[in-house]
Order: C-alpha cells, then sequence, then structure tokens
C-alpha cells in the first residue's frame, strides 16, 4: 500500500506545456529529473535542455578534448530516450563554471527564446538531500538559473538580447531537484523504466566510475524511490517549486 504523502508535500500541478531544464553537466537531468520528463514528453508538453557544459572534465582516463564530444553524445542519446530532441550546450568549462553576468545572460537568453512555463534546475545548496556535498558547478547553475528567471523577465536586463530579437518573458515556476528541503512532488510512478535507460545511455562515464558507484537502477530506486515514499507513491521526483507571480 502507498504511504501517505508527507505533509508539507503537495503534488506539482502539471498545467504547463513548455519546460526548459538548465543543468551543469551531462547526466545531471539523468539523475532522476529525467523520469519527469518522460512524463512529460509522454503528454505533449514540450521540453529542452540546457547543458552549461560539455561534461569534459568529467572522465580521468579521458582528455577534455575526447571526453567533450563522447559525454556530448551520450547525453543527446539520453535526451531522446525521454522524448527531447532539442538539447543545447553552453560553452563554459566543466569543473570552473563560475557564477557571473555571462552566465546569467546564456540562461536568460535561452529562456527567452523557448518561454517556458516552468524552469527546472539543480539545487545550489552546498548540500544535497540526504546530506551529500554539493558540486562547485552545481551551485554556480542553479544559482545563475535563479537569477536569470529574473533577469529575463525585466527588458532593461541585458538589453543586447532585446538586440537579438527576443523579448522578456516571465516563467511562472521555477523548480529546485536535489533540494534538502523540497515542497512538491511529481509522480512518476510508471516512468521508472525509462529513467534508467536514460541515465544506462552515459556509458562512458558509467563505466569510469568506481566499483562502489551504484548502478543506475539501484541509483534510481534509492531517488525516486525515497521520494515515493515521502509523496505515498511509488516512485516520485520530490522538487523545491516556486511561484513566480
Amino acid at each position: 500500500m502507498p504511504q501517505q504523502p508527507t505533509p508539507q508535500l503537495s503534488e506539482l500541478a502539471e498545467d504547463f506545456a513548455t519546460v526548459l531544464c538548465v543543468v551543469a553537466h551531462p547526466d545531471d537531468i539523468e539523475y532522476g529529473t529525467c523520469a519527469a520528463v518522460a512524463k512529460w514528453t509522454a503528454a505533449g508538453k514540450s521540453v529542452t535542455y540546457w547543458l552549461a557544459t560539455r561534461g569534459e572534465a568529467g572522465i580521468d582516463t579521458l582528455a577534455p578534448a575526447q571526453a567533450g564530444p563522447l559525454r556530448e553524445a551520450e547525453e543527446i542519446a539520453s535526451a531522446a530516450v525521454v522524448g527531447v530532441d532539442t538539447v543545447i550546450f553552453g560553452d563554459h568549462r566543466d569543473g570552473v563554471v563560475e557564477y557571473g553576468l555571462d552566465l546569467r545572460r546564456d540562461i536568460a537568453r535561452e529562456i527567452r527564446r523557448r518561454r517556458p512555463k516552468l524552469v527546472i534546475t539543480g539545487s545550489y545548496g552546498h548540500r544535497f538531500v540526504g546530506g551529500m556535498i554539493n558540486q562547485a558547478d552545481h551551485r554556480a547553475v542553479g544559482l545563475a538559473c535563479q537569477d536569470a528567471v529574473a533577469d529575463a523577465g525585466n527588458r532593461w536586463i541585458f538589453p543586447e538580447l532585446l538586440d537579438e530579437g527576443l523579448d522578456p518573458h516571465h516563467v511562472g515556476l521555477l523548480a529546485f531537484a536535489g533540494a534538502a528541503e523540497p515542497t512538491q512532488f511529481v509522480d512518476v510512478t510508471g516512468h521508472f523504466g525509462a529513467a534508467v535507460a536514460s541515465l544506462e545511455e552515459h556509458r562512458a562515464y558509467n563505466d569510469a566510475l568506481p566499483d562502489s558507484f551504484p548502478k543506475p537502477p539501484e541509483l534510481l530506486g534509492w531517488i525516486l524511490g525515497g521520494g515515493g515514499q515521502q509523496a505515498g507513491v511509488e516512485h516520485a521526483l520530490l522538487l523545491d517549486v516556486v511561484e513566480r507571480r
């Protein structure tokens, strides 16, 4: 029997048609968020991925010039598994992404271009849910994304985007995955297999992980199964959601 939802969690109202996922690296979306993406694309929603880097510093045995194109291809294949065919990569350097105006502008540009109702990114807290230390690129991109959501709606911030033909756009929902204190959940029951298959497309990266690192079914079982326990369903993605008026 499903458990009752944790009192502070409510189910995300999925009355949006367009979603932009903003992350630092290939595979960031695949650590749980892709289950919700699979649900949304199956329902006819439009989902776009924007990644700050190509993950070129993520495989110790491969030089960045080799790893970057490989991980880019793996991310594109991974996205296709859950129904996403638009994957954009920024030109920020993996491992040393800096919070600042350039990053904010790049994200605001993509928000204005894609005009999503929901923007979903990763937590910028120092720790993830469960107490794990959050990586520097994740923190930079999460914080920049929060600020870029506001930037995208203000014509006087980055006016050069107007010169590119990109009018301001108001984002109604901003969500953070992996947050230590989630507020809402997406019931992704029935989409666990697609999430596992999506993460498994990162073959070179997964193969380079230590043997002790959980395999995709185990890892996503912990993330989405644990979320489901808190939400009172089989599998759930937990999010910290901000509704923007």
